[in-house]
């Protein structure tokens, strides 16, 4: 199946670029309330899987036993900017539990942040891993071998504890078995697992509205979301689409995106997820795309310039002047489409 032309670039009034790709929206029971393209094959959510990774740092008590506050619970959930309101909460969460910045697997690079890697260039110095975007991610995975008393050292191997741990848990939210998601090393040096978008959109359902998994899953799915909400700048960073995204659904909706434009989102009032991956993984396609859906699913204004710098934003020439538009083609439907 050849997906659909979901977002043009148009310079003048001649189409530039395409980008194809596939976009799901379905339930907590799985059951698809619309979709674009194919949604079968197993894509890498890649940073879309971060709130089910730190699932398990919530509900084995490994969060409250280490007094995780919901601003690091963000972090755990978050690619970050690399920006200081990120990294020294991350430094300050690694002491508390007894651990340090050597002690994360995930490589330094340079922060997202433009004025923070700038600074840092200035200063001399060169980035570490408290830059790294998933420093706080890796950081729960600490937390959470912390607490069952496993070995620090190769916590992020697919075969220690606290990965065991956390593939179970993707599985079972994801309604997929544990030994059919393919296993792929993602940039930070974690696992990450291969999964049908359909099931990537039923594991955000899940998140979204948790009243059917276990009472201590539930309660876990619950206080992310709820950290998620509150501090979309800890989940994301200054001028980023997650941010902008989050902060614009007035605290009805979270999302997430992942390298190779995966995108997700969980819609607690509707009870939906959203799933969707762009063919050629550009993420200015899968901004668009997601801003789009949830203008759709009525979870955003479309006016909104948080939204609409995301979902038709110009195309500008290096003047300022504007010379043409980044846009969804009505191959994404239309308000009151969807089932």
């Amino acid at each position: 199946m050849t997906n659909p032309v979901l977002v043009e670039l148009v310079r003048g009034n001649v189409v530039e670029s395409t980008h194809r790709g596939a976009a799901v929206v379905c339930d907590a029971a799985g059951t698809i309330r619309a979709a674009w393209g194919a949604i079968a094959p197993p894509v890498y959510p890649r940073s879309a899987f971060k709130a089910l990774q730190a699932l398990s740092l919530v509900e084995t008590g490994a969060a409250a036993a280490a007094g995780v506050t919901d601003e690091e619970l963000a972090l755990a959930c978050a690619s970050h900017s690399g920006e200081p309101m990120h990294t020294s909460r991350v430094a300050a969460w690694l002491a508390r539990i007894g651990c340090a910045e050597a002690d994360l697997a995930c490589g330094p690079h340079l922060p997202y942040h433009d004025k923070s890697a700038h600074d840092l260039i200035r200063a001399g110095e060169k980035p570490c891993r408290l830059h790294n975007n998933c420093s706080g991610k890796h950081t729960g995975f600490l937390t959470l071998a912390r607490h069952l008393g496993a070995p620090v050292a190769g916590y992020e191997q697919p075969a220690h504890p606290v990965q065991a741990h956390v593939r179970a848990a993707i599985a079972e939210m994801c309604g997929v078995a544990p030994d059919a998601m393919p296993v792929g090393i993602d940039g930070c040096a974690a696992p990450n697992y291969a999964i049908p978008l359909s099931a990537l959109a039923q594991g955000m359902a899940r998140l979204a509205n948790p009243a059917g998994l276990a009472p201590e899953r539930a309660a876990a799915a619950e206080r992310l979301v709820s950290a998620w909400k509150a501090h979309p700048l800890l989940v994301s960073g200054t001028g980023r689409a997650c941010a902008d995204l989050i902060s614009a659904a007035r605290g009805r909706t979270v999302v997430k995106t992942g390298a190779e434009a995966v995108f997700m989102a969980a819609l607690p009032e509707q009870g939906l997820g959203i799933a969707l991956k762009i063919d050629d993984g550009g993420t200015r396609a899968a901004e668009t795309v997601m801003a789009q859906l949830l203008v759709l699913l009525g979870e955003a204004d479309p006016d909104d310039p948080r939204i609409a710098r995301h979902r038709n934003p110009p195309l500008r020439n290096w003047r300022g002047d504007v010379v043409g538009e980044r846009r969804t083609t009505p191959a994404l439907g239309v308000l009151g489409a969807l089932d």
